[in-house]
């Protein structure tokens, strides 16, 4: 999939008008048939079967509908699950971008990732109460990147409490496996399986804690797809299954050395030192060389989350710094992604930095501002990104320095961390 994409000068950008917000128009019933007779394909090659729990309980809707995040095909396996249910999407902006009518009509919303968004629950509450239209949304936001669940905003049970509607839960399974975000989009073959759930009904959700639903919800977005790989013996055979990789390994467990590693057919090769792993055909990374240190990470999560723990020292020490060359893309409006010009994104301590445009564009973001990180690997088949920016506009940074996306967003979220560390044992709210 790609974006419309314009060159476009700072000075023009700029100068474009700011989109008008618009409220949530009841989703089209003929193109959600259409939507679902255009996802078969995808959906008969996988095998596709899904199976309900608790449903009768959840009555007719509106329901608030949450899903886990994994790859373009949630959207198609959402399409066959919930028809003839008529529901709006909460989505990104990029997605409406050259083609706005289409999508609104669809009944989507857009919003921007990471990004505080107060028009986005007036939205919802419009959709359910105005439209009387379910409301499917992604909570991680953001595409998994090591087959784990990345983080959800917290306080989710005060916007459930609010709307007062069953909350149904959508957990997909295979979905990662077969479309890892890592692997250049090159899909494997496999049966993908759902399962559809009413978690909450409006009387559990009245009765619990917002804290007790947020602990709910951490536990049905618990899961690790690699693992899920390996206990049911889903063979991958695909020869380009450890393609991209490094995307996500950036970091020698042998050696230590970052942006040297390589993920190529079904190998990861670290060319700082050499070692070699090789990814089997059911998830697992077999060290291929002598020295023990790579022997404990035969888990590529397990990999992931040392490389967490790396990032975390390095910030607690004061030595993590991001400073890479990049092209830079703006989001302001829906008629097109433009491309202005190229600078530099620094990261450290004290959050990003972006300078470019031959000196027109200077924008500053500290780490408070989110708890995520909108990154990701081969953004519309232009290349790994970093976007950070606020409402009214946003910044795609492509880095010209090999494999920090990944490790950005490590970065971000420990420090988002730490800085609710810091005011919650300072006593501040």
């Amino acid at each position: 999939m790609k974006i419309k994409t314009k060159s476009r000068s700072w000075e023009e950008v700029q100068a474009l008008p700011q989109p008008m917000h618009r409220k949530p128009k009841k989703p089209s019933r003929l193109l959600s048939s259409v939507m679902r007779l255009l996802s078969s394909p995808d959906l008969r090659q996988v095998r596709f079967s899904y199976e309900k729990k608790r449903m009768e309980q959840a009555g007719e809707g509106p329901w608030l509908i949450l899903m886990n995040h994994a790859s373009f095909l949630d959207l198609e396996i959402a399409s066959k699950i919930l028809f003839p249910k008529r529901y709006h999407i909460v989505c990104t902006t990029d997605a409406l971008v050259g083609k706005e009518a289409l999508m609104r009509n669809l009944g989507c919303i857009p919003t921007q990732k990471f990004v505080p968004d107060l028009s986005l629950i007036t939205d919802i509450r419009y959709a359910i109460e105005k439209n009387k239209t379910s409301m499917l949304m992604y909570p991680e936001a953001g595409y998994s990147l090591d087959g784990t669940a990345t983080l959800l905003p917290r306080r989710m049970g005060v916007l459930f409490k609010s709307l007062d509607v069953p909350v149904i839960m959508i957990t997909t399974f295979g979905s990662f496996t077969r479309d890892p975000l890592y692997n250049n989009l090159q899909k494997r073959k496999l049966h993908v399986t759902a399962q559809m759930e009413c978690l909450l009904t409006p009387e559990e959700i009245a009765e619990k804690s917002v804290e007790e639903i947020d602990a709910i919800l951490d536990k049905a977005f618990s899961f690790d797809y690699f693992r899920w790989q390996q206990e049911n013996h889903i063979r991958i055979d695909e020869p380009t299954r450890a393609d991209g990789l490094h995307r996500i390994l950036y970091k020698c467990a042998c050696c230590g050395e970052e942006g040297k590693m390589e993920g190529l057919g079904t190998t990861l090769t670290c060319h700082a030192c050499g070692h070699v792993w090789e990814l089997d055909e059911y998830g697992f990374l077999i060290d291929k060389g002598s020295s023990q240190a790579g022997d404990s990470f035969n888990h590529i999560p397990d990999w992931f989350s040392w490389e967490r723990e790396c990032v975390g020292k390095e910030i607690e020490e004061g030595r993590y710094l991001l400073d890479t060359s990049v092209d830079i893309g703006i989001l302001k409006d829906y008629k097109a992604f433009y491309t202005v010009g190229s600078g530099t994104l620094r990261q450290d301590k004290n959050g990003f930095v972006l300078d470019g445009c031959d000196g027109k564009l200077h924008y500053e973001q500290k780490p408070q501002d989110s708890y995520s990180l909108n990154s990701d690997f081969f953004w519309y088949e232009i290349g790994d990104v970093i976007c950070i920016g606020k409402k009214d506009c946003l910044y795609y940074c492509f880095p010209k320095q090999k494999d920090v996306v990944a490790k950005a967003r490590i970065a971000q979220e420990a420090m988002f961390r730490a800085y609710q560390q810091k005011r919650k044992t300072s006593g501040k709210k």
